[in-house]
């Protein structure tokens, strides 16, 4: 087992599945080498955007042929991350399937069926590590999605390891987690100490570990509503359309453009359907957005029941939110449909309540036919069509209702939070550009590096790989109790020791053939320095006798030359001679790391249903047991989702039934194999030059 350790994680989404690599150092060899700011910090995980990949459609379109999933569906993301990863690693790497959005609508057995395939197929054609189908080929919840998503957030942000930085306030330094998908959105954060001890039984206790091993631990409050996703939002905005005219063929719609004619499944009228010759009702819109924000406000069902006081949507259970010191970035819809319109793409503006509803506004108030025009000019940018045009409206109205009437967050530009910002100069130089001391930020990326909940899975696997004494707990999740609680989520990874004496030998071959471009010029002066010195010392008749072996050597032609092998050929590329190569870093390959772009498929933070739960003899993740209630991801489908109780966190309701587990290796992929160049060593490495090719995830945002 080398130095460096690998992780494979694919995200099996309703549009289509996404597999991530992550890399960071041996948690021995990252001690050794770290300094004193690095050991009381968590691992550094290194990506590219060139390790992901995507393949569409989702995983879910096998339910009615699940044996097809390998070779249509899974082996082009295989291939592609074992390109990436060294081939001597590849059994030390695990690999996780897990799936959100698109499995989660599958009748139970077509689900399983599709899992055991997808398991099957890794076993049968990779030696990925892959001791335990139930744990790590399954369907996650919600609420882990969420807390995947918070722990990502505050590790890109630098929450966990530079607290003084990040001082909110009232020794509060973490950031809060929104997520919307099609069917669902997620809410994680952390409350302040007076609210997380009133409601104490409601937190999730999430420990990691830092590279010295100690204990890093917080109380996270997580909890998904079921139904409230764009697209099931949307669905019930409908169906209360339909309701309320159940006479009507025609029914104005404000959340649309004035002047666009389209079916309640929000599709073109074609010539002779139903809807044109006034069999079946359709849209007329009417492009009022203040109208369109009156009429989405009762989807927030404020009204509902709250056993459990207080509650914010559909009488889900939220501890109290002090903005003056939770401050939140919301990704995936939050992020399209705030900045993918009206901000063109702009990532480091802030949201700001006032100048949004006032963008949306004039935006939804023109004419359809005005709109179609700016759309061929691309004047909202290249990522608006006529079906995102469509559908903003009602997003950023519901988007508004959910955000500010429903979870709370200050109108920015028109409310004020009770004396300002809480936070020190150092953070407000630091983070005010972005907005991140605001209440609400939507984002995309943290220095360039897409916020995703499978960096938060990895960054949690990976601190459990690192040492620490006996009586050390154990890195996971669970119920917010002392020790070890029943229903604990064990992150996976175990220590595992560097296998032989590496820093010599790789030391010296990192730093003579890594692919800076300054390493090979030092080493041919530092050869043409030898051979002076040596020449000088050999005499003047040796030196003459040498003289008239090169002469003989070179003076035989190139054909010999290409024959053979020794340190000459090896270093200098000649013919028939090993050649150093970077396969991964090959013209616009060789970027900055980072995730690959975000795709705007709603594919995000949707809940779960029937998590699958299986025993382990200690080598993977255990899993999370819930069901969920959810509906197809289609934006405009008729098909309603029943809204279920609010499904937090909290003991016994979600985190059940798993077993105690030890730990899982992890490994991914890399394309810097031998062949080629040699692996790189890790930030602040005191024996190493360090490639201007590689940065780790945490120096993005440094």
């Amino acid at each position: 087992m080398g130095k460096w350790r690998y992780g494979v994680i694919l995200d099996a989404g309703s549009s289509g599945t996404r597999i991530h690599i992550y890399r960071w150092l041996n948690s021995e060899k990252a001690r050794a080498e770290a300094s004193q700011n690095e050991l009381q910090s968590l691992p550094v995980l290194d990506t590219d955007k060139e390790w992901t990949k995507k393949i569409h459609p989702g995983i879910s379109t096998f339910g009615d042929n699940p044996n097809d999933v390998g070779p249509d569906h899974l082996e082009p993301l295989f291939k592609h991350a074992l390109e990436i990863i060294p081939e001597e690693e590849v059994r030390n790497t695990p690999i996780f399937l897990l799936a959100t959005a698109g499995m989660r609508i599958l009748p139970q057995l077509k689900q399983k069926a599709v899992l055991e395939q997808v398991c099957s197929y890794a076993r049968e054609t990779t030696d990925f590590q892959l001791p335990d189908c139930d744990l790590h080929i399954k369907v996650i919840p919600g609420e882990t999605e969420g807390l995947y998503g918070w722990i990502a957030a505050n590790y890109l942000l630098g929450g966990f390891d530079k607290p003084e930085e990040h001082d909110h306030g009232k020794d509060h330094h973490t950031y809060g987690f929104l997520d919307m998908g099609g069917a669902s959105a997620q809410i994680a954060f952390a409350p302040n100490a007076t609210e997380a001890k009133k409601h104490s039984n409601d937190l999730t206790l999430l420990r990691m570990r830092t590279v010295n091993g100690e204990p890093m631990e917080y109380e996270v409050f997580v909890t998904t509503w079921l139904g409230f996703g764009v697209n099931q939002a949307r669905k019930r905005y409908v169906e209360a359309l339909l309701q309320a005219s159940p006479e009507a063929q025609e029914l104005p719609d404000p959340c649309l453009p004035s002047g666009l004619n389209i079916t309640t499944e929000g599709k073109p009228i074609t010539p002779g359907s139903d809807e044109e010759v006034g069999r079946k009702p359709h849209l007329l819109g009417t492009g009022n957005f203040p109208e369109c924000l009156r009429q989405t406000y009762p989807l927030l069902d404020k009204d509902a029941p709250c056993p459990d006081q207080p509650c914010m949507l559909h009488g889900v259970h939220v501890p109290a939110i002090d903005f003056d010191v939770n401050h939140f970035v919301g990704v995936s819809e939050y992020w399209h449909t705030t900045h993918e319109v009206f901000e063109m793409s702009h990532k480091d503006k802030a949201y700001d309540f006032h100048t949004y509803q006032k963008r949306v506004k004039d935006f939804c108030s023109q004419d359809w036919e005005v709109i179609q025009e700016g759309i061929k000019e691309k004047k909202w940018g290249k990522k608006v069509d006529e079906t995102t045009a469509l559908e903003v409206c009602f997003k950023a109205s519901w988007l508004i209702s959910v955000l500010h009437d429903g979870i709370g967050v200050p109108r920015v530009g028109i409310e004020h939070l009770k004396g300002g910002h809480n936070g020190t100069k150092a953070v407000l130089g630091h983070a005010k550009e972005k907005g991140f001391l605001d209440p609400f930020q939507a984002v995309n990326k943290i220095g360039d590096v897409e916020v995703s909940w499978t960096l938060g899975k990895m960054v949690l696997y990976a601190s459990s790989e690192i040492q620490a004494p006996p009586e050390a707990l154990a890195v996971g999740f669970g119920s917010n109790e002392p020790g070890i609680p029943s229903d604990f989520q064990y992150a996976g990874g175990k220590y595992v020791p560097l296998s032989g004496n590496l820093s010599a030998d790789e030391d010296w071959h990192d730093t003579l053939f890594k692919d800076s471009p300054r390493r090979i010029p030092g080493l041919l002066i530092f050869l043409l320095i030898v051979f002076v010195v040596l020449f000088m010392l050999c005499g003047r008749d040796r030196r003459k006798t040498l003289r008239h072996r090169v002469h003989h050597i070179f003076g035989r032609g190139s054909g010999s030359l290409k024959r053979r092998r020794g340190f000459g050929g090896k270093l200098f590329g000649l013919n028939n001679s090993p050649t150093y190569e970077r396969v991964l870093e090959s013209g616009e390959g060789a970027n900055v790391f980072e995730l690959g772009e975000v795709d705007s498929d709603n594919d995000h933070s949707d809940s779960s249903e029937g998590s699958r739960v299986g025993r382990t003899s200690g080598w993977a993740t255990p899993q999370i047991k819930a069901g969920f209630d959810h509906g197809p991801p289609s934006y405009f489908d008729n098909n309603l989702v029943t809204q279920g109780a609010g499904l937090g966190l909290s003991p016994p309701s979600v985190f059940s039934n798993a077993i105690e587990r030890g730990g899982l290796i992890a490994r991914t992929d890399s394309r810097e194999r031998m062949v080629g160049s040699g692996h790189r060593s890790r930030t602040g490495s005191p024996t190493r030059m360090r490639s201007p090719m590689m940065t780790s995830l945490k120096e993005l945002v440094d």
